[in-house]
C-alpha cells in the first residue's frame, strides 16, 4: 500500500476545517469554495486578498488553512496564477497563492497535524515543497523530532530527485522511524512476553503486527 501524498478530495471541500473532532466549534464556521461556482470563486478572491493582508489571523492555523483553500480554488476557478491574482488585487502576488495553495494539495493526514497546531503553517509551506513520499516522511518528522521552520526550510532545499528526506535528516542526526507508543498493560505484558521468547526486540513484533494490518508487504 502506497499512502496518498497529495490531496485525494475537491479542491476548496472544508474535509478538515468541518470536522469537529478537530476544529472544535469552529467546524461550523467552515467554508467551501467551489471552482466551478462564479459565486463561490468571487467568495475565493476577496478571502485571498483578506488573507494576504491580514497579520491578525498569523497565528491562526484553521483561519490560514482556509485561505489556503482560497486560494487554490481560485486559481482551479479561473485557470492560472496570474488570473487568479489579477482576480485577487491587491498586494497578493503569484508567489504568495502558489505557496499556500501547496499547503491545500497536501494529503489530508498532513493537514489535519496543521490544523491541530502540531505543524505550523509556515513549516507545511516547504512540506509542501517536496513531493511523493518524502512529504510524509518531513511531515512527520516535524511532528515526532519537533523541527523548526528553519530546519524543515533547509531540509526542503537539499531534497532532489537524488537525495530522499531520510537521507537528509541521516546527514544531521535526525532518525525517522522511532516512535513512543502507550500500550494497555495486557498489552504490553503481552509484548513483553513474545519479544523474549523469540528473542528479538518489541519493534520487530509490533512492525509485523502493522505490515499485515497495513498490508504494506
Amino acid at each position: 500500500m502506497r499512502p496518498p501524498a497529495d490531496r485525494e478530495e475537491p479542491v476548496g471541500e472544508p474535509v478538515v476545517r468541518s470536522d469537529p473532532a478537530v476544529t472544535g466549534q469552529r467546524a461550523r464556521e467552515a467554508v467551501e469554495f467551489d471552482p466551478a461556482d462564479p459565486e463561490s470563486i468571487e467568495l475565493a478572491a476577496r478571502t485571498v486578498r483578506a488573507f494576504s493582508e491580514n497579520t491578525v489571523g498569523a497565528d491562526d492555523n484553521v483561519f490560514i488553512l482556509r485561505g489556503a483553500a482560497a486560494c487554490a480554488a481560485l486559481v482551479r476557478g479561473v485557470g492560472s496564477y496570474k488570473q487568479a491574482v489579477e482576480r485577487a488585487g491587491g498586494d497578493v502576488s503569484i508567489s504568495f497563492v502558489r505557496k499556500w495553495a501547496r499547503v491545500h494539495d497536501l494529503p489530508q493526514s498532513i493537514r489535519r497535524h496543521v490544523a491541530r497546531g502540531d505543524i505550523a503553517p509556515t513549516a507545511a509551506k516547504h512540506i509542501a515543497r517536496v513531493s511523493g513520499l518524502d512529504r510524509l516522511d518531513l511531515a512527520w518528522a516535524v511532528v515526532d523530532a519537533d523541527l523548526t521552520v528553519r530546519e524543515v526550510r533547509r531540509i526542503a532545499s537539499k531534497v532532489d530527485d537524488d537525495t530522499g528526506v531520510a537521507e537528509v535528516l541521516a546527514e544531521q542526526g535526525t532518525a525517522i522511524g522511532s516512535i513512543e507508543l502507550s500500550l494497555p498493560i495486557p498489552l504490553y505484558r503481552e509484548l513483553r512476553r513474545r519479544a523474549s521468547v523469540e528473542n528479538c526486540p518489541p519493534g520487530r513484533i509490533v512492525s509485523d503486527a502493522l505490515e499485515d494490518a497495513f498490508e504494506t508487504k
